[in-house]
């Protein structure tokens, strides 16, 4: 019997590294414990991850966690999980041993599999209709197929029982569910839609593309809700947490974060700022498709065979164009300074200096491979404090072309904005994301949402939550940031920042 006395407990695996929170009752944090790992950068535009560190740092951090809070690990009732999307592991599932380092949905080494499928026309015949997606990169599929290419052995292991393959989720629940000693073979609808191998409109992987890419059906994961009252497994009493606690949540990061930000209305939507910065907003139980650049996925699932789903809009650079100014340009000590640098020039702004940081091309609503990173608008006058302002509007900025798309798409303007993310506690940037979009940003009073949705989730399945309406009573706001700029200064600066866009665009077609 699942009592209120009891806890939830997530992991958070995410780009840069793997989080463990424990939750109570109200939703509130007991304990945490966190871990970054090691970012690897073979080739230019290529991104991979040990996935046998980031393992090692997942038990690490519940350990951590476990032992901090100073609660048995029988008062645990649910273990759920949340991931970086899209980031691809082939396993064998006799040993654990990965036969190649995870290749992270940033990667785009896939890019000459996709130009050829486009070509083949096969990305609005058959792609977009069937997986909501775009034939791009930055999706499962085109990555599991260059592994199969590139590392022999897993083709020839693959016929033999010998070959899992699983985004990060899938690599996790695996290994708290036992691993070589019988571990579950799962994933959810929300993971499973980010493949480009699942179709959506029947929750199920679709023979047609698996065929099309060449991936065999029985190395792929078992489909299963978001929050599943069969539970995916149980962990092991020899592991971190000393008992049988069921594995009960899975969720894609950004899904989790829509859940946490208890978006469960139609038209709720929110924006996570994190590595990257993505837009969900919630458009019930039909997958309607867009046509101007937006994905549609699954937002989450409570019930075998059923899921609501969401528009998306993906930026792939926006903390990490931060983390850029401090790694490579050297121009800040940490990404805390940015609030006050901001602040100081805020009657200069950028200068007339635009920043579009395009380093692995442009995701929504562009989708463009071949663009890159620009700086321009460069002039006598200009100093760092003006780069540092323009990396931070670059983030405001891409975040105003989605929501200008999903308004279009949606047919209605949105009056709120729900944001989340480590990024959100500069308040500066929260006041100009408020300024650029002209529409009221709201902060939740806890920002991570990521790993409160996986436990929202979790606790549904063993009834330690009864409903979503019980959920939503759980949100709470700390700020709201109203828009102070007028519309003419708005509008100007986005022209300028739409030149901006058109100039880093196809940037590799025009200088070969």
């Amino acid at each position: 019997m699942v009592t209120e006395d009891g806890y939830c407990l997530t992991i958070d695996q995410g780009t840069t590294g793997t989080r463990c929170i424990i939750f109570d009752h109200e939703g509130s944090k007991v304990s945490s414990s966190y871990l970054e790992h090691k970012q690897i950068y073979p080739y230019p535009g290529w991104v991979e991850h040990n996935p046998l560190e980031i393992i090692d740092n997942m038990f690490a951090v519940i350990k951590e966690a476990v032992e901090s809070s100073k609660i048995q690990s029988e008062e645990i009732v649910a273990v759920g999980v949340t991931n970086q999307r899209e980031t691809v592991v082939l396993w064998n599932p006799e040993t654990g041993q990965p036969y190649y380092n995870a290749i992270v949905w940033q990667d785009t080494r896939t890019k000459e599999i996709c130009e050829e499928l486009k070509i083949q026309g096969y990305d609005e015949s058959l792609i977009k209709p069937k997986t909501g997606l775009f034939l791009s990169t930055y999706f499962s599929g085109p990555k599991i197929k260059w592994i199969f290419k590139n590392v022999p052995k897993v083709l020839e292991y693959s016929g033999l029982g010998k070959v899992f393959f699983g985004n990060i989720d899938s690599w996790m629940i695996w290994w708290l569910t036992g691993g070589p000693k019988g571990g579950s073979h799962v994933t959810d609808y929300t993971n499973g839609s980010r493949t480009m191998l699942m179709n959506i409109n029947k929750l199920e992987w679709d023979q047609e593309i698996l065929r099309l890419l060449k991936i065999p059906e029985e190395i792929l994961p078992e489909l299963k809700p978001s929050s599943d009252k069969n539970f995916y497994g149980y962990t092991r009493e020899d592991s971190v947490f000393s008992s049988k606690i069921p594995v009960c949540s899975d969720l894609g990061d950004q899904q989790a974060a829509l859940v946490g930000q208890a978006c469960f209305r139609e038209g709720e939507s929110k924006n996570t700022y994190g590595t990257g910065c993505f837009m969900l907003s919630n458009i019930g139980n039909s997958p309607k498709l867009s046509k101007e650049g937006l994905l549609t996925t699954c937002a989450y699932s409570f019930e075998e065979g059923k899921t609501v789903y969401a528009l998306e809009g993906s930026i792939a650079v926006a903390g990490s164009v931060v983390q850029w100014l401090r790694d490579n340009l050297k121009i800040i000590g940490s990404p805390s300074e940015t609030e006050k640098i901001a602040e100081s020039i805020k009657d200069e702004g950028s200068g007339g200096v635009y920043f579009v940081p395009a380093f692995n091309g442009l995701y929504a609503p562009y989708w463009d491979s071949d663009a890159r990173g620009i700086i321009c608008g460069l002039t006598s006058f200009i100093k760092r404090d003006h780069i540092v302002h323009a990396a931070l509007e670059s983030i405001c900025w891409q975040t105003r072309d989605v929501f200008e798309t999903m308004a279009r798409a949606s047919g209605a303007r949105l009056e709120i904005l729900k944001v989340d993310g480590g990024a959100v506690v500069n308040n500066y940037l929260m006041q100009l994301q408020a300024d650029t979009l002209g529409t009221k940003v709201v902060r939740p009073k806890f920002f991570e949402t990521t790993s409160l949705g996986a436990a929202y989730a979790a606790g549904l399945a063993v009834s330690y939550w009864k409903s979503t309406n019980e959920l939503a009573k759980l949100w709470k706001k700390d700020r709201i940031f109203e828009p102070e700029w007028s519309d003419n200064k708005r509008e100007h600066l986005y022209t300028g920042w739409k030149e901006a866009v058109k100039l880093s665009m196809g940037w590799l077609k025009k200088v070969s």
